[in-house]
């Protein structure tokens, strides 16, 4: 193995990243930087030290990882999203302060509600009018929120700026792909990558999703108000295990 191989491979854990909007988040163990491509066409960069919280022990235990993940995906990744977007409409629509903590506050309530409380309420009422099992309604609520997901996936991904941003996703990938192979991060060593990752956020959802199906059904028959809590609870505990 090569030098530069071996001092990759020493390196891979402590990297990985995320699309934007017209652009790339990078982040180690340490810090994260984002490229963001204006409408003019400049890069404009952002950088920012990363919370001791990524280092600790949190971060690296089985379990805990999981719920660590989750807050990175739900805090970060929407705070960097939402810096994206304001480059691209600049100063005057620009979004911080209290409107990006609200941004930000809302995105996620909107997607525990959509991913989680609804597949549990529609579940829930076909339970009650079909009479089917704890076990049949659990398989039927994560059935109702794989078809959610992709649904989803499907018809945001027909947004002209959203397949803008699955490109850069891919783009990220392959960079990783090409660090984590060793090679020189160049574009044209980079474009030979596969856009396929393993450690892909995607992946981590859809274990959400198949995980949720057997922590969910171990509660058994619940009321509609209990089981709408569960979920809402039991989200930190199903991000771990995932």
């Amino acid at each position: 193995m090569s030098m530069k191989a071996e001092s990759a491979e020493l390196r891979l854990p402590a990297y990985g990243g995320q699309a934007v909007i017209e652009g790339v988040l990078m982040r180690g163990k340490r810090a994260l930087a984002m490229a963001v491509r204006d409408p003019e066409g400049e890069i404009v960069l952002f950088d920012e030290q990363l919370p001791t919280l990524y280092r600790s022990w949190w971060a690296r235990a089985p379990f805990f990882r999981g719920i660590v993940s989750l807050w990175d995906s739900l805090s970060m990744g929407m705070e960097y999203l939402t810096k994206s977007a304001n480059v691209q409409t600049g100063e005057e629509e620009k979004i911080e302060g209290k409107e990006l903590v609200f941004t930000m506050l809302f995105s996620i309530l909107v997607g525990v509600g959509l991913f989680f409380l609804l597949p549990a309420l529609l579940a829930g009422w076909l339970e009650s009018g079909l009479q089917t099992t704890a076990w049949v309604s659990n398989l039927i609520e994560g059935l109702l929120r794989l078809i959610i997901l992709v649904v989803y996936m499907v018809l945001i991904g027909k947004m002209p700026e959203i397949q803008r941003t699955f490109m850069y996703h891919g783009a990220e990938h392959k960079t990783i792909n090409a660090f984590e192979a060793g090679i020189d991060l160049e574009p044209q060593g980079v474009a030979q990558q596969t856009r396929v990752h393993p450690r892909c956020g995607t992946s981590f959802i859809l274990s959400m999703v198949f995980i949720s199906i057997l922590v969910f059904t171990l509660l058994g028959p619940q009321p509609l108000l209990l089981r709408l809590i569960s979920r809402i609870l039991l989200l930190p505990v199903v991000a771990g295990l995932s």
